[in-house]
């Protein structure tokens, strides 16, 4: 049973790592690629990966009509991982699985990224020719993923499921799949009113600051950042390769964060909170040094690269400091995010994981709207404000766990 789930875990990752390939790659070029096509109505498109395959031939009604599918998509695809890894763990091993799946998922910053840099540094415009040849590879990488997904096997609990209707023989093959749909409706009707219960409850409360600052903080590193490297002017003909070598930086700091919070440290409480803080601190210290060495108009420039100059002179090896810095904070977030929502709703996991990626999406969105609209100062302060609250709130809700688990022991 425990290789089993260790297997799922495994494969799981690894279908994320293909198809995360193709989307976190995407979301680093895709302002650059949009600049280059010269067509301001593609600004707000925002970062999907269904604009993999739009990007060989761009238009503006695919932009936003895979958009939409691709949010539906992303939706069912991060509530069922985060089922489907609640479902192959135990309280023993939740940490560990989510840092070893977490560590394998951010793998994917590292590889389309290196692409970016080696073709395209030094240019200022990206011709057509490396366009489509870089986004179909990453549609390519994208399928292949989905299809990994195929390999995954079957709980013990949906084994028994399979055999009592194997064992149901008489029934029609009709009657088989009507009882199937009902039984599919009435448990969609029953994860929506836990949903809007869970909604009400003081933990997630607490916890949805969290979750909004994880869908901020989501936005920036994966899109924004790299959009305001490309964009400073002090960087001359090297910005455009430096997306690339900091999308690189920021999958380093995720797979240390990943491997050494979730594989190398074992499960405790106290473990979750001080991770948490440590992510936080990393974050503080990440802004105020994109503060003082990027421009401050470099996310609001279109065709043009940043007209202001910056508190310091900007310097290539503090810009990719504050990526790693970005991708480990993440990583610490994201981890004991899972982690908590996996201990405290382990019966109640789908609705749980669901919320958390609905509030975490729509402040991602929110965030990627505002981002070519406001001063890079002003979106660093929102994420300090937003982080401190978060993490304060994240404390509560662990010192309620543990008073929790007090009571019950006495």
């Amino acid at each position: 049973m425990a290789d089993r789930r260790t297997f799922n875990v495994v494969i799981l990752g690894v279908g994320f790592l293909f198809i995360f390939t193709a989307f976190t790659t995407c979301g680093n070029v895709e302002q650059t690629v949009v600049k280059s096509l010269g067509n301001s109505t593609f600004t707000g498109s925002g970062y999907h990966s269904g604009y993999i395959a739009m990007f060989i031939v761009p238009s503006t009604w695919s932009f936003y009509l895979t958009s939409v599918l691709i949010g539906i998509g992303a939706a069912m695809l991060w509530t069922a991982q985060g089922q489907f890894l609640v479902e192959n763990s135990e309280a023993s091993t939740i940490n560990r699985n989510t840092g070893m799946f977490w560590a394998l998922l951010q793998c994917s910053m590292l590889f389309g990224n290196l692409y970016i840099y080696f073709d395209w540094n030094g240019r200022t415009e990206i011709p057509d020719n490396s366009r489509r040849n870089i986004f179909l590879s990453l549609l390519v990488i994208s399928i292949l993923g989905t299809l990994s997904f195929l390999v995954l096997r079957k709980s013990h609990h949906e084994e028994e499921m399979l055999s009592e209707e194997e064992g149901q023989s008489l029934l029609s093959t009709r009657t088989m799949y009507k009882h199937r749909a009902n039984t599919a409706m009435q448990d969609t009707k029953s994860e929506f009113k836990t949903i809007l219960q869970l909604l009400k409850t003081k933990t997630t409360l607490l916890l949805s600051p969290c979750m909004a600052y994880s869908g901020l903080e989501l936005s920036f590193y994966s899109g924004v950042y790299g959009t305001c490297i490309g964009a400073t002017a002090q960087f001359a003909e090297a910005a455009k390769g430096l997306i690339g070598i900091s999308g690189i930086v920021v999958g380093i700091g995720e797979i240390v964060g990943g491997g050494l919070f979730g594989l190398l440290c074992k499960n405790s409480r106290f473990r979750r909170t001080s991770v948490v803080f440590l992510g936080m601190v990393a974050h503080f210290v990440a802004f105020y040094l994109i503060f003082l060495n990027i421009p401050d108009d470099a996310p609001i420039v279109f065709e043009t690269t940043s007209l202001k100059k910056p508190y310091l002179t900007p310097s290539v090896s503090i810009a990719l400091l504050c990526s790693f810095l970005l991708g480990l904070g993440d990583s610490c977030f994201n981890t004991q995010l899972y982690s908590i929502l996996g201990h405290v709703y382990a019966e109640e996991s789908t609705p749980a994981f669901a919320i958390f990626k609905f509030i975490q999406s729509v402040c991602a969105a929110a965030a990627f709207f505002y981002s070519g609209y406001i001063m890079l100062m002003w979106q660093l302060l929102l994420m300090v404000i937003l982080g401190f609250t978060g993490t304060l709130c994240f404390f509560v809700v662990e010192r309620m766990q543990n008073f929790s688990v007090d009571i019950q022991e006495f």
